[in-house]
């Protein structure tokens, strides 16, 4: 995975074999969970949560999953710890290590997550930054396999945000085939798109909404004004409006539907197809504690 110590900052952290082995282990921890078999395969670890951005799905789907694995979480809010506020970002990380037998830290600058990997002498495990989300990858990917296999033709619409930018590197190590529709300026960064054609194919890019969804069989979306762009708000909906780039009964067919929440509805999504019997979105949700509880295991417990 990298360097002595493990770590999940981005997703490929993981190799395309490593991260198949995550996948199958997530699998087979649904299975028990679903089965009622206790799997306490970190009894006795404690996991630290570092949090600068508000959560519901990261903070609950880590600190349940802790449970279930036999171990404890520690919430460590923005009052509780500041990055580079009160102490410098290595020596929290030293010192967290000590307590800890792995960190998960939810910030802002991504190169925080970084710094605290590289000073950490636990694993540590990016639980979103600005940059990327790639614990919402591996929980996107358990979905799709399990719903459509990985032979699925998947099109992301919307913002070139931190959720894309992982599936795109995600998707390109799991060898999906992808397609990502974006307004012009709001695409995937080069340096993504570069490592995405690194680990198997880069995806096709368009400004065309319909275009990348016919024919495909997945669907992604995510909000188009992210935590930290509330002033871009207007200028972003104008431009995501007037390109077509709600996901609603025009643009779509039969496609399977994914968001990976928080939803604004009646922007990127309708009520009528988050709703509808189409939509993977809470399959998405659920899949984010299994997900995360099989990276724990293997980060924390191989």
């Amino acid at each position: 995975m990298g360097g002595a110590v493990p770590r999940f900052v981005d997703v490929d952290d993981l190799s395309r074999s490593e991260l198949f082995a995550v996948l199958d282990r997530a699998a087979a921890l649904k299975r028990a969970a679903g089965r009622g078999e206790p799997h306490r395969y970190l009894a006795g670890d404690t996991l630290a949560m570092v949090f600068e951005k508000p959560s519901t799905r990261t903070r609950v789907s880590f600190e349940t999953g802790m449970t279930q694995l036999g171990g404890h979480a520690v919430f460590l809010g923005p009052d509780d710890i500041g990055l580079d506020g009160r102490e410098p970002i290595q020596d929290i990380a030293r010192s967290l290590s000590q307590y800890v037998d792995g960190i998960m830290a939810r910030v802002f600058d991504h190169a925080d997550a970084v710094e605290l990997a590289d000073y950490a002498t636990v694993p540590v495990v990016n639980g979103l930054t600005d940059d990327a989300h790639p614990c919402q990858t591996l929980a996107d990917l358990l979905t799709i396999r399990e719903s459509c296999g990985f032979d699925a033709s998947v099109a992301w619409v919307g913002d070139g945000n931190n959720v894309a930018q992982s599936f795109v590197v995600g998707a390109a190590l799991a060898g999906l085939d992808l397609t990502v529709a974006t307004p012009a300026g709001y695409g995937i960064d080069d340096d993504v798109l570069e490592r995405a054609a690194e680990l198997g194919a880069a995806p096709e890019t368009t400004d065309d909404p319909a275009a990348a969804v016919a024919g495909a069989d997945v669907v992604y979306t995510d909000v188009w004004v992210s935590m930290g762009q509330e002033d871009e708000r207007e200028e972003k909906l104008g431009v995501f409006e007037a390109g077509g780039f709600q996901l609603d009964d025009d643009l779509l067919d039969d496609q399977r539907v994914m968001h990976c929440l928080p939803a604004h509805r009646g922007e990127e999504i309708t009520d009528a197809v988050i709703e509808s019997d189409r939509a993977l979105v809470w399959t998405q949700a659920g899949n984010r504690l299994h997900a995360q509880k099989a990276l724990l295991t293997r980060l924390l417990g191989d």
